[in-house]
């Protein structure tokens, strides 16, 4: 595999004591190997030339490719640790049923490349989900199917914002993990406007036979990524907070935005900048870092957030 990868990568002809170094082993080792490539699994390897060397040589603009999975002993530990992030990371786990054959498969090729039957890695990664919510598995295969497929789809939708239920057709734009819970990016045709929807709120998806409106990329990007979180949409300010040299340690090296401004001021306070639309989960993030952080601006943020800790302070006045 480590030999395939080598010459379809390389532009011009290799040279058999480069191939031997690089892969650690003997000429030997590399002249048979390269005959089986060629041989037995049909590649269009080219050898000679002075030094002798080894290219692939490929008509007609097919790249050949080696039959089956092939997996080197880091890629198949990295499959191992991103099997636990896709099974573990959503709540009650709606990829769960689809991967378990692929689980079964990694533990075989975990027990060939050990060469010891030590069956799955259990709890050497673990994937702690914060703030799961629980997830119909028959809802998310149908949204993902309708999202993939660039089907219509129509559910009922119990919107946690209002508390009311309403009946939805959407032509899906995409899905969006974030925070351990799924989102729905979609067009909505009763409200004629971009929407998101929480995953775990659709009740009762039926998957449409009429194609699904497609919403230009930057359309979409402009509506949902501009702002803060996924509570996002078209940019109404910029925020900026300043956290104390306590908390800047760790405000530093956290990314909350893809268009934020961060800088460090003289007395070891550290202040972002960063757009948003919604001010929910935003406030949700500043505040919950207590008297460690301070809204500058806007004013109306700043008055926002001292009226929510206002209320909270409420609770506790007896």
């Amino acid at each position: 595999m480590a030999l395939h990868r080598k010459l379809r990568a390389a532009r011009r002809p290799i040279p058999i004591d480069t191939l031997r170094e690089e892969l650690g082993c003997s000429r030997a080792t590399i002249y048979r190997d390269l005959g089986y490539l060629r041989d037995a699994l049909g590649a269009p390897i080219i050898l000679g030339g002075e030094p002798s060397s080894a290219r692939y040589v490929e008509a007609g603009g097919e790249r050949f490719e080696l039959p089956g999975l092939w997996l080197s002993s880091e890629e198949l530990h990295a499959l191992v640790a991103l099997y636990e992030m896709a099974s573990r990371s959503s709540g009650a786990g709606p990829l769960n049923e689809a991967l378990t054959p692929l689980k079964a498969r990694i533990e075989h090729l975990l027990s060939v490349e050990s060469g010891r039957s030590g069956g799955w890695p259990e709890g050497r990664i673990r994937v702690v989900a914060s703030a799961a919510r629980r997830l119909d598995e028959a809802v998310f295969r149908s949204v993902a199917t309708a999202t993939l497929e660039r089907r219509r789809l129509s559910f009922h939708y119990d919107a946690r914002s209002t508390g009311r239920g309403s009946e939805r057709e959407v032509s899906p734009q995409r899905l969006v993990h974030y925070r351990d819970n799924w989102y729905l990016d979609a067009w909505d045709h009763g409200r004629e406007a971009l929407r998101s929807f929480a995953v775990d709120r659709i009740r009762a998806p039926q998957i449409g036979r009429d194609a699904a409106l497609e919403v230009d990329p930057a359309t979409l990007d402009a509506h949902v990524v501009a702002g803060y979180g996924i509570f996002s949409g078209p940019t109404r300010a910029v925020a900026v907070i300043r956290f104390s040299a306590r908390a800047a340690r760790w405000v530093a090296d956290e990314r909350w935005h893809s268009r934020q401004e961060g800088q460090w001021l003289p007395d070891g306070r550290y202040e972002l900048r960063l757009p948003y639309s919604n001010s929910r989960e935003l406030l949700g993030d500043v505040l919950r870092y207590g008297g460690d952080a301070e809204i500058i601006e806007p004013l109306p943020l700043r008055e926002e957030a001292k009226s929510t800790l206002h209320l909270a302070l409420a609770n506790y006045s007896d």
